[in-house]
């Protein structure tokens, strides 16, 4: 019924029934998890957020900037985010199906958009603000149309929604994994900085390049 319900919603906030996948609508827009940074980074971030949760959107706006600028930026982290729907569900799939319609160039700016548009849902109008911000970001009315009718990138959302359940045990958001140090609820950058402090203590160096040999 999840999908269904999902599908029932996400296709009322498009103008029409487009087709299943439309031209220009990038094809990494149903793959896997978005990541920033350093994949060889010695520190392992994971955020498991909603695109409907105001704990999330919350860090997103005073957190996530600074995050950004002093771990991912600088290497010393890898920065994952796990898509997880909380009610309304409806909703947060389709701030995220919007979010991967601009691919993996624009998702995390998208998903910014989406965040901060929360205020605006109070009125009960989700798709205008939600057009708004796909616009914003160079999206067509006719991507956003595509994205939100498209049966594969919808259930692939959906798996994924059950693997951070099932797998990861993960029920709430925001939940955060730094190289498996969990923290749960709203949180703020001194405690993920002494969580990532700890990680790298903890983490074996890393190795020096082999050197080649002199000419």
């Amino acid at each position: 019924m999840l999908d269904r319900r999902i599908m029932i919603a996400a296709a009322a906030l498009a103008l029409s029934g487009g087709p299943a996948l439309a031209a220009g609508v990038p094809a990494e827009a149903v793959q896997g998890d978005m990541s920033l940074g350093n994949p060889r980074a010695r520190v392992h971030v994971v955020e498991y957020a909603s695109a409907s949760c105001p704990h999330c959107a919350r860090f997103d706006e005073d957190v996530w900037p600074a995050f950004k600028r002093t771990y991912v930026d600088t290497g010393r982290a890898y920065y994952t985010l796990k898509e997880f729907l909380t009610p309304p569900q409806e909703v947060a799939a389709a701030g995220f199906l919007i979010a991967r319609c601009g691919g993996k160039a624009r998702y995390f700016a998208i998903l910014d958009g989406v965040f901060r548009s929360q205020a605006e849902w109070e009125s009960g109008d989700v798709r205008t603000p939600l057009m708004k911000v796909a616009a914003a970001n160079g999206l067509s009315q006719a991507q956003v149309d595509a994205c939100l009718a498209d049966a594969a990138a919808l259930k692939a959302l959906n798996a994924r929604f059950e693997a951070a359940m099932a797998k990861d045990n993960v029920h709430s958001t925001p939940t955060f994994d730094i190289n498996g140090q969990r923290i749960e609820g709203e949180t703020d950058l001194a405690t993920l900085g002494a969580a990532i402090s700890k990680a790298e203590a903890a983490a074996p160096s890393a190795k020096a390049p082999a050197r080649g040999k002199g000419r």
